[in-house]
Parts: structure tokens; sequence; C-alpha cells
């Protein structure tokens, strides 16, 4: 069973609530699986101030869940059109895959959540796409073949999976970001095992 990291922060369950569909349609795929991961929230001096074990949702991601995947999905909340401090602080760290090149050639998507509808999500998802390519890695979107991102009235985006949470945060994603978000794993995933060494 190959393994695809899904990674996220989530503040109020948005994104968890994508990561964990998206992660179903990675498990959707013969022989790949996902690992959810997530980073701990920062202070402002950029300092981890969460417990070390997460009271709820997926463990820390560590820099071996990078490495040991065939493939990621990174997911953040939408921060003034950027991804947040937390999942920008964690991916300032990762010089050493960086480095020695662990990500290269791996496939990878992005996803978000804002609370309103304009609310840049699609630069948000631009502004995550930025490190993977410096890691070298391959980004996957979701093609307009996906009946859903023509007509959603909500989340869903070509740059990747999104949900528009309203003004309280409400997590329920709509029927047609979770098809959009299952789509997106299913297609990283066949995407991870074609690329991924034999």
């Amino acid at each position: 069973m190959q393994e695809i990291l899904v990674l996220y922060y989530s503040h109020r369950g948005s994104v968890r609530a994508l990561a964990e569909v998206i992660g179903r349609g990675i498990d959707s795929v013969p022989g790949a699986a996902a690992r959810l991961r997530t980073v701990p929230r920062i202070s402002a001096v950029c300092e981890a101030i969460e417990a070390d074990i997460p009271e709820r949702g997926a463990p820390y991601a560590e820099m071996s869940d990078l490495e040991e995947c065939i493939g990621l999905a990174l997911g953040s909340p939408t921060r003034f059109g950027n991804m947040s401090a937390p999942m920008k602080y964690f991916l300032d760290g990762t010089a050493g895959p960086w480095l020695s090149g662990a990500l290269a050639g791996k496939p990878a998507c992005v996803f978000t959540s804002s609370a309103s509808q304009h609310g840049g999500q699609e630069s948000t998802l631009l502004s995550m796409m930025t490190p993977l390519l410096h890691h070298g890695m391959l980004i996957v979107g979701l093609p307009f073949s996906e009946a859903d991102l023509t007509g959603t009235t909500s989340g869903g985006s070509p740059y990747g999976a999104t949900h528009v949470a309203g003004k309280d945060e409400n997590t329920r994603l709509t029927e047609e970001e979770k098809r959009l978000a299952f789509a997106m794993g299913k297609r990283l995933a066949e995407t991870a095992l074609k690329l991924a060494p034999q």
C-alpha cells in the first residue's frame, strides 16, 4: 500500500473536513492510502503553542511524513488571500527535504476554506503551490471535466478543492464541495501511483 500525505492546518474545522473527504478519495483508489497529518498553532513569536499530541484530529506532521509518502495534498484556511501562519511556519522548516530533493517529482494538490465567497481562495491556493514548486513537486488541479466545478455556487476551483464556510464558520461541506474534494483526492492518488517508483 502506497501512502499519500494529506497535510493541513484547520482552526475551526472546515479545512479538516475537506482533508477527510480528500483522504476518502485517496483511499478509494486501489493500492493507495491517505496519511492525515496536521500542524500546530504558533504564537506571535513563531513558537509552537499546542500540546505535543493534538487533542483531536490527525497527529502532527514530521519531515519523515513528507519523505515517505508518494504524494501530498496540502490544505490551509485563507488568511487575507494567503496560507495561514502555522502552515507557512511548517513549510519554512522543510529545508532538509528541499536539499535532498525528497519531494522532487512527486505530485501535489492544494485546498482551502474561507469565511466569504470572495475571501481570496484562489490566491491562497497559489501561495501554497509556490513552495511545492520549489521542492520540484508536480501540481495536480481539478479539471473542468468535473461537472461540479461549473455548477457549484459555493466552493470549488480548478486550482484545488475549496469550501465557503460562511460568517459562522460552518464546517458542513456542500454536496458539490464534497464531490470535488473526493475527486481531487482520487485524481492525486491515481497520478501518484503512476509516478511512484516500481
